[in-house]
Order: structure tokens, then sequence, then C-alpha cells
């Protein structure tokens, strides 16, 4: 990027698209400016929560804005608005939105980048994986724009929901709500939420960030993410960290 100071600007409430019961779907720009003199980039990240809390909040790119960086924050549907797939089909939807308007913001969508924290690295994961090859139900995808982004990071995120164990398996539990149902019940659905099910040599290069001590996310779930994409030759990188469920905007902040 360049060396211009840049400084950062807000565009809260973007609507990137609507639902089939008319809601609108609303994403926070925060770009550079002055607009650097070529495309810019793109980051995008996908907020936490569980997939039934949490919201977009445009100032988590702040960094990458004074960087030069071109960044949407995207609100989609929780869990107890409509479940999975629908948070996958969201994201997407946001991404299909940054190639609809390239060139009224200035954007290198071949460029384009993706980050989350807990359901957001989650999300984010399965982006980068099931990118154009199908939609997690498993139908083809024919679509005007491509949703394949060129970079992952996942911070804490689940990989494998079949395998996360513990009170993850129980009715009331986040996943249950994601799913419509205790995964024991909702298994083949839980295998087309799970980023690692979607993976070729053909995925774009991973950093996963994962708390070695993390009670929320087994850390173990960073390992099967590593594992599976060490298997296709993927270009990853692992960095564990000292520490439970880990902050993505301050990493020192170890139990947050």
């Amino acid at each position: 990027m360049s060396n211009t100071a840049f400084t950062p600007i807000l565009i809260p409430d973007v609507c990137y698209g609507i639902t089939d019961d008319g809601k609108p779907l609303l994403l926070d720009i925060m770009r550079p400016e002055p607009l650097p003199e070529n495309y810019m980039p793109v980051v995008v990240q996908i907020h936490g929560g569980g997939w039934y809390q949490g919201q977009k909040d445009g100032e988590h790119n702040r960094f990458f804005a004074e960087q030069g960086f071109f960044t949407i924050s995207i609100g989609y549907r929780l869990s107890g608005e409509a479940t999975f797939p629908a948070q996958i089909e969201d994201i997407k939807m946001a991404v299909r939105w940054l190639h609809e308007h390239a060139e009224v913001y200035h954007l290198d969508t071949q460029r384009i980048g993706a980050w989350g924290h807990s359901a957001g690295g989650h999300l984010a994961a399965l982006l980068g994986t099931s990118g154009n090859r199908q939609n997690p139900e498993g139908t083809p995808v024919v679509e005007r724009y491509s949703v394949q982004v060129q970079a992952v990071a996942t911070l804490a995120g689940p990989t494998d929901l079949l395998r996360m164990g513990g009170w993850h398996d129980a009715p009331d539990s986040p996943e249950a709500r994601l799913l419509g149902g205790p995964i024991q019940e909702r298994m083949e659905l839980a295998r087309c939420a799970n980023p690692i099910a979607y993976i070729t040599n053909a995925v774009p290069p991973f950093l996963i960030i994962h708390g070695t001590q993390d009670d929320i996310v087994p850390f173990q779930q960073a390992v099967l993410l590593y594992e599976a994409l060490k298997a296709v030759d993927a270009d990853v990188t692992f960095v564990p960290v000292e520490g439970g469920h880990t902050s993505p905007w301050r990493l020192e902040d170890r139990g947050s």
C-alpha cells in the first residue's frame, strides 16, 4: 500500500440486499480518505456472537482503513431470525454487492480478504472454502459475480460442528439454534455448515489464530482446520496464542 496517511471514514447502514420477507440487510463501510490512486483491496469483517447475537461494527476495521483498505462489516440474519444456511447466504450476497459496486467505490475485487472472530470466524472460513463450488446445501452456483475471496483469517472459529462436543451438543446450544435443532438430529445440515467439508487445493491462503485454553470454542477446532488445509498443501499459517476465547481487537486480552 501507499505511504499516504489516510483518515478512516465511516459510512454506516448501507443496504446490500433484501430478505425474502422484505428485511433490509445492512453493512458498515470504513474507507480511507483520500481515496488511493489505485483500486483498493477489500477487507470483509464478519462479527461473532454465537450466530444468535452480536452486530456489525465498522469501527473494528479502522486499522485497515488507515492503511488504505476499503472495508465492510456485515450485518447478517441471526439464528433467531433464520436458521442455517441463511447466514452464509447473506455473507455471499454482501460479497456480490462488492462486485456490483466496484466502480462506485474504487475497489479491486480480485483482492478481497475476509476475517471474523468466533461465529464470525466460522463464517469467514466457510466463505473461503465453499466459494463458488457449491452452496452449503450442495446445489450448483450460477451467479454473475464470484463470491470467492482471496484470503481468510479466522480467530477462535468453529470448523467442525460435529466434533465440538460437550455443551455444544445440548438442545439449547448456539449450534442447535443455528441448525434449528440439536446437532445429533441435524447431522447432515451440520456437515453442510462445516468449513472443512469444502476444502480443496484451490482454497485461498488461511491465517488461523486460536487460544490454547479456549473454553468456548475448543482449540482442537483450529487444529482440525489446519490439518485439513495442510492435507491439500494449502497456504496456511497457524498461530496458537496463550489464553482463552481470544479477542480479535486485543490479542493481549487473553480472557475475552
